[in-house]
């Protein structure tokens, strides 16, 4: 019989990583609104049990948990009992603050960014070894999922990988902008970058950045003097500083 998990919660991200386990697990969801429970249902695509969050016992349940980080009190407070497991995908929310509000046997802190929508997450891990192999397994179900070993590399991790999608899409946009300026239409342009992307992800699981970047650019090439351009623009810099800046944030907010 497949294993029941727990949503609370029913946002975005629960529906995406929902959308990536229905298959293989039973869906049970616990919220507030029972419309939004039923929208939940309807979008998911295969019927759930749907729960009341008010005194939910969570006794020996495998929770994964979604709620917004500032609802993490008001929605703990109405549970009951002690679960089994506790996955968050709570940005900001230390392993602490989570054992500290909701009682659980194992906790792991789960980070998967915007593209679990279409089951390419990358979700970085971190929390009980314990829970270590069911958390990679949960969590692949939506992507890639990799293990690390403490919140402090979590953090730089949602910098990297959570952060990540918005810094890419202002490359694209940028890289989209520039071929229309030279001339191209815009629609034109647009399907080009995506094609571009789309190849590129493949090639960068199998290479080194350096290494892909030198096999593309020869000796005074059209490659070369692009490139030149992205150098004297500091664009190295200002990527290395935002992972910086966005890992100074995610600090703050634990």
């Amino acid at each position: 019989m497949p294993k029941v998990l727990s949503f609370i919660g029913n946002g975005n991200m629960a529906l995406a990583i929902a959308q990536g386990l229905k298959d293989s697990y039973k869906i049970e969801v616990i919220g507030r609104n029972p419309k939004n429970l039923d929208a939940f249902e309807d979008k998911l695509g295969v019927d759930i049990q749907k729960h009341s969050l008010k005194d939910f016992d969570i006794t020996g349940k495998t929770i994964i948990f979604g709620v917004k980080p500032q609802n993490l009190q008001e929605v703990s407070a109405q549970l009951q009992g002690k679960a089994e497991a506790l996955f968050s995908i709570l940005a900001g929310t230390t392993l602490k603050s989570l054992s500290d509000s909701i009682k659980a046997d194992a906790y792991v802190r789960a980070m998967p960014n915007m593209a679990a929508s279409v089951q390419k997450s990358m979700t970085t891990l971190t929390g009980s070894d314990s829970l270590k192999d069911e958390a990679l397994e949960i969590f692949s179900a939506i992507g890639k999922a990799h293990w690390l070993g403490s919140e402090k590399e979590i953090d730089i991790a949602t910098a990297l990988a959570g952060s990540g999608p918005a810094y890419l899409a202002l490359i694209a946009e940028a890289l989209a902008d520039g071929a229309v300026n030279q001339g191209l239409k815009r629609p034109d342009a647009m399907a080009i970058m995506r094609g571009l992307f789309d190849g590129f992800g493949t090639l960068i699981q199998e290479q080194h950045p350096a290494l892909l970047k030198d096999t593309i650019m020869s000796p005074g090439g059209t490659t070369a003097a692009g490139y030149s351009a992205l150098e004297e623009g500091n664009v190295r810099n200002a990527c290395i500083q935002a992972i910086t800046k966005a890992n100074e944030r995610a600090k703050l907010l634990s």
